[in-house]
């Protein structure tokens, strides 16, 4: 089975709903993984989302903050909603391929917490609910059955730039939130806990600048190019050999009312495991 696979922080889904058709037309999509939907589960736009040929629609949804929903045109079965922290706030959901020889592999969609502005958790709860829940997904990650043969892919915004690479200042952000040494030693230790594969960087090489997000502040975004790579996607080992493409779809950010995430495309071939 071979398949496209979008993750996008959509940055209010009812606000981009002419970009995100414009999107999936221009690039053939399978399965639109979007993250901080704002939107109640009620008030999602499920016909306009049928209209366009995703059939098959999961979404945990919250009014104005937060939210992920994830579109397919290819049979999925919902599997389940973790509140990592306890807060109650719509930030996962996982579903599972239906349909895949051997069973489909599931897919997680995450939105982890910004974390606010300030590094420090003693005057930032944000920040602090932010570590929270990386250490959440560890622990839930390390305990997922058979690294070696477990079928997983893990997307969204993650919040958190790895890599020197990731920012357009490693010198400069060291202190800035979602490129602080904290913050990239638990995205780090969430990632060994199963082997997880970043396909983004086996695909773009780690000494290569990489970014998915840019703020609107800046005037011209391209020119000053002041971006950080915080959207991820990754694999379990088993499905290493099966993320076969990788695109980073920039072009998106000079649309009009863009988000201030770009979408990642993923190709899968799952005969490739």
């Amino acid at each position: 089975m071979k398949f496209t696979l979008v993750t996008w922080n959509i940055n209010s889904v009812r606000t981009r709903l002419d970009a995100i058709a414009r999107f999936v037309d221009a690039y053939p999509t399978d399965i639109l993984c979007l993250q901080e939907t704002k939107c109640d589960n009620g008030n999602f736009p499920l016909e306009h989302f049928r209209s366009l040929g995703f059939t098959h629609i999961e979404i945990n949804g919250q009014k104005a903050y937060h939210g992920v929903a994830t579109l397919s045109r290819l049979p999925i079965e919902r599997v389940e909603t973790r509140d990592f922290n306890g807060t109650g706030q719509a930030r996962h959901l996982s579903v599972r391929l239906a349909g895949a020889a051997g069973g489909g592999p599931v897919i997680h969609n995450f939105y982890v917490p910004a974390g606010g502005d300030v590094p420090d958790v003693e005057a930032n709860p944000k920040f602090a609910q932010k570590l929270d829940y990386l250490q959440a997904m560890e622990r839930w990650s390390a305990r997922q059955p058979g690294k070696k043969t477990n079928q997983a892919i893990l997307v969204g915004d993650l919040n958190v730039a790895p890599l020197e690479t990731d920012v357009w200042s490693h010198r400069q952000l060291l202190r800035v939130v979602s490129h602080t040494p904290v913050e990239v030693e638990r995205l780090e230790a969430l990632r060994r806990s199963h082997d997880w594969v970043d396909v983004m960087r086996e695909h773009i090489p780690p000494e290569e600048k990489l970014f998915t997000w840019w703020s609107y502040r800046a005037r011209d975004w391209r020119k000053s190019n002041r971006g950080r790579r915080l959207d991820h996607v990754w694999v379990t080992p088993a499905l290493r050999k099966a993320a076969v493409s990788l695109r980073v779809v920039d072009e998106v950010r000079d649309w009009t009312r863009p988000s201030d995430h770009v979408p990642v495309l993923t190709g899968f071939d799952l005969r490739r495991r």
